[in-house]
């Protein structure tokens, strides 16, 4: 009976140490998996999460088949070619895709992202690829807005959490919160609100698109809006953001950025002049 209790205690011992042995090494292939960083996980998936609005001509917008496109999505297409992976797009509203991005559910954003010194702390950034000159808009028969200064105490609208949102406060003015392009016209033209901030280059192709349009540019931003791709902060992102900068880096020696801008804006604004 001794034995048997024995040699029972000696096999349950053992089925211990080797259940034990074979605990350590399921923990030690999951931190293993978990150490990957982003850019290895794209890899690995095939494919890499781009955010982007889908609403502003024309840098992303659907084309009348439904087709997302635009210059931040040939350019960033071009990008995930580069690295070896399959862009995925997924669209949504502007603060919405900020936060995505923040919780690490978008690899990266591309949509006009311009840099600030508030972003920098949140997100890391590419190297820039597009510098962008922002211009204030007003009705065509508005003569009371002339200069930035003359936003004080007045209505704007952009939309939520945007450089143009910023630059609206700065100069005093109350901004309404509306997520497209055509949504701040459609509330200019309305006489809802008194002026709207946008890209140079996306209000010429909203005037070239509908030269009647009641709208016209009273001033210019003095400073270059510079824009690059964002993705999630931290030493997570570093190996992804030295990809991204070698893609963009290949993209300009060929001339493919040039090429691309010229298609959408009629104009280059890959370089800083």
């Amino acid at each position: 009976m001794k034995k048997l209790l024995k040699r029972t205690l000696i096999t349950c011992m053992t089925s211990m140490l080797l259940a034990g042995c074979a605990g350590s090494s399921s923990v030690k292939e999951t931190a293993g998996s978990n150490e990957k960083d982003l850019l290895a996980r794209i890899k690995e998936k095939g494919e890499v999460v781009i955010a982007m609005e889908g609403n502003w001509a024309p840098w992303t917008y659907e084309d009348e088949s439904g087709k997302l496109t635009g210059f931040e999505v040939e350019v960033s297409t071009a990008v995930a070619e580069k690295i070896g992976v399959t862009p995925k797009y997924v669209t949504g509203e502007w603060d919405g895709l900020l936060a995505g991005v923040q919780a690490g559910r978008y690899d990266l954003m591309a949509n006009g992202v311009g840099y600030t010194d508030e972003r920098s702390q949140a997100y890391t950034y590419s190297d820039f690829y597009a510098f962008n000159r922002t211009v204030l808009v007003v009705r065509g028969d508005n003569d009371e807005i002339k200069t930035l200064e003359d936003l004080k105490g007045k209505v704007t609208c952009n939309s939520a959490n945007s450089t143009y949102q910023l630059l609206g406060e700065k100069y005093g003015a109350t901004v309404k919160d509306v997520e497209s392009l055509a949504g701040t016209i459609d509330e200019l033209l309305a006489g809802r609100v008194d002026a709207t901030f946008n890209a140079e280059v996306s209000i010429n192709d909203y005037m070239k698109e509908k030269p009647d349009a009641n709208i016209k540019v009273a001033a210019y931003d003095t400073d270059i809006e510079k824009v690059g791709m964002i993705m999630p902060q931290g030493k997570d992102s570093a190996s992804l953001k030295e990809a991204v900068d070698k893609a963009l880096a290949e993209l300009r020696k060929e001339g493919k950025l040039k090429e691309i801008s010229e298609k959408y804006f009629g104009m280059d604004i890959t370089s800083e002049k």
